[in-house]
């Protein structure tokens, strides 16, 4: 086997660094002033919206140039611009589908060091090596659309690695991983750093994952520059800077904000599954039968279960927007209101004020060019409401969801954190009888998951079912949910957490 060289560790410059993207009047971050050693380990933290991945994109050289956004100050690595050194970072995403670009694992891997333009001979060596250090022992030639959503994120992983960046840039990359999922990924990253001495920054909400791996910790603050730097013994348990980061909203170890108690009644029945069988595909395999639940009022279900066990796809079916593979699926009259009992065959306008779900990934459900016409679609289509009860409606979900100062923006150029919040407040706005959250509190600081976690508490008073696929314990504890437990063949439900 050939022998695979070793990355050159990358350091970083940011002088006075900012950007803001076209059409905002707010800087997305700005008066950087930051330097990296080569080899240093990073945790970089900050508020929802504090400029921690525009910081990684521009690292990486993909913000564009001065036509697709305003750049101030100077952003280098090794003293060269990103843009004039890419290959000397690798980005990896906090959505693993969104970088995945062919359908064999082997060719996933090799795409990257292929236009790097590294030679033949060199390119299978570093697909091998890359595999074994991030643990996925799969066949090359296995389908990457085939693997579970742990797997994906380090089939991404592994894909960066076999391009040799000295600089490995990571977005939440434990981000929709199940408890076990978060340790491989990390114990995977670990293991390639251990080797190659390459430079880190990583972004994670999870602090306490990364918390005692790395060097240092680098805090952005919401208004621009740095709000702390240091060790992490330092900025994360000293007691005056963990009170700034608290109040900032960054997650500290051992922290949870206050949120509402909740209390649930026995509501009337909205939805019933029973035997129910579900499938990701029309003609695929069912991934869950015999599944047997109903959806109340004034109440929260959570789904819980490892990568690829069906959580989604149960979520979707229970939704109307899968066709169940068997089993019974049934709208009760307080939910159907006429419309009929199979929610797979209701009209969109029937479903989305009866059954409103956020997706997974957010932007697979924007579908205009600003904030404020993503909040008035559904209120508009749906209700028929006038501009003076649109107005009325949407303004205090943008506000408690901290969307006010975005209205203007268009959802794609927000960042994951604000994006995650308006794809929940579209929702919001059209006021379902039974709301489901796929993944809602990932990319989310302290405060603002605890304002989302009370607004949906007091839905859940107003009488909504909240069904939440989540692997955030804190969260399920928190709006006291039934838990649904997926384990790949069936759902076993469980006592309110």
């Amino acid at each position: 086997m050939t022998a695979v060289a070793e990355p050159v560790p990358a350091s970083i410059t940011a002088k006075g660094w900012g950007w803001r993207h076209p059409g905002r009047t707010r800087w997305a971050v700005r008066n950087i002033d930051l330097t990296i050693e080569p080899g240093q380990r990073v945790l970089l933290l900050g508020a929802s919206g504090a400029g921690k991945s525009t910081l990684l994109h521009g690292l990486a050289g993909v913000l564009g140039d001065q036509d697709e956004g305003e750049q101030a100050g100077e952003l280098t690595i090794d003293g060269v611009s990103p843009a004039d050194s890419r290959g000397r970072s690798g980005l990896v995403l906090q959505d693993p589908d969104s970088q995945l670009v062919l359908a064999r694992v082997g060719d996933e891997v090799a795409f990257g060091a292929e236009n790097l333009a590294v030679p033949r001979n060199e390119i299978w060596p570093r697909v091998r090596q890359s595999l074994d250090d991030v643990g996925l022992d799969v066949p090359l030639n296995s389908s990457t659309t085939a693997l579970s959503g742990g797997q994906k994120q380090r089939l991404a992983l592994a894909a960066v690695l076999a391009m040799q960046p000295g600089l490995l840039l990571l977005d939440e990359p434990t981000a929709n991983l199940d408890p076990a999922g978060v340790l491989e990924v990390r114990d995977a990253v670990l293991r390639v750093l251990n080797r190659t001495s390459a430079t880190l920054v990583v972004v994670e909400h999870r602090v306490e994952i990364w918390a005692d791996v790395v060097d240092r910790v680098v805090v952005l603050d919401s208004d621009g520059g740095i709000l702390a730097d240091g060790a992490p013994a330092t900025v994360l348990r000293h007691e005056s800077t963990r009170a700034r980061l608290i109040e900032a909203g960054v997650w500290v170890p051992g922290y949870r904000p206050e949120t509402p108690t909740v209390r649930t009644g026995s509501g009337t029945d909205l939805l019933q599954a029973s035997g129910l069988s579900v499938a990701r595909t029309k003609r695929g395999p069912a991934v869950l039968s015999g599944v047997d639940l109903t959806l109340r009022r004034q109440e929260a279900v959570s789904v819980l279960g490892p990568n690829g066990a069906g959580k989604s796809t149960l979520a979707l079916t229970l939704a109307g927007l899968l066709r169940p593979r068997g089993g019974g699926l049934t709208a009760l009259e307080p939910l159907a209101r006429g419309a009929g009992a199979t929610p797979y065959e209701w009209k969109s306008a029937d479903l989305v004020n009866r059954i409103g779900t956020v997706f997974q990934e957010p932007e697979h459900q924007f579908l205009t060019n600003t904030v404020r016409e993503e909040l008035e679609f559904g209120p508009r289509r749906v209700a028929r409401l006038t501009e003076e009860e649109v107005r009325r409606r949407i303004d205090p979900i943008a506000e408690r969801l901290r969307l006010t100062g975005l209205l203007k923006a268009n959802p794609f150029t927000l960042s994951g954190g604000e994006r995650r919040r308006l794809s929940v407040a579209t929702m919001l706005a059209t006021n379902p009888d039974i709301l489901i959250l796929d993944e809602p509190t990932f990319g989310q600081d302290a405060n603002t998951w605890a304002e989302l976690v009370t607004l949906l508490v007091e839905l859940i008073h107003g009488g909504t079912c909240v069904v939440s696929v989540t692997h955030d314990r804190e969260y399920t504890a928190a709006l006291g949910s039934r838990i649904a437990a997926v384990d790949g063949t069936s759902a076993t439900l469980e006592a309110a957490a």
